[in-house]
């Protein structure tokens, strides 16, 4: 009875989300969140650059062509920095920050 694990707390995406803001580490929330923004920039500045070479303005295409460079360099870093360290539990960042009592906490309320 003791070995069992307590019942897993359903924290939403956007509380999860606030929650990779405050606390160290990336949750899985988080970095979703930050793929769509990704994503979204990335079909904006394509957009961008279609109206750039409509434009044949070759600075607009220069400037934008390096947005995009920067951009590309951003997410691959980000993904390899989050593939070298992995996620962090939920959980975990809340007892970073102190919503949640530690396990040793409570293991100690629990025998007094």
């Amino acid at each position: 009875m003791e070995g069992k694990q307590p019942a897993r707390e359903e924290v939403s995406s956007a509380t999860a989300v606030f929650l990779g803001a405050l606390a160290p580490g990336v949750n899985g929330p988080t970095w979703n969140a930050l793929k769509g923004a990704f994503l979204m920039l990335g079909v904006c500045l394509c957009v961008m650059l279609g109206l750039a070479f409509s434009s044949s303005d070759l600075t607009m295409v220069l400037h934008v062509t390096f947005l995009v460079l920067i951009t590309g360099t951003l997410f691959f870093l980000l993904s390899s920095f989050l593939a070298q360290t992995g996620l962090v539990r939920i959980e975990h960042q809340m007892q970073e920050i102190g919503l949640v009592p530690d396990q040793a906490e409570t293991t100690k309320e629990k025998s007094i």
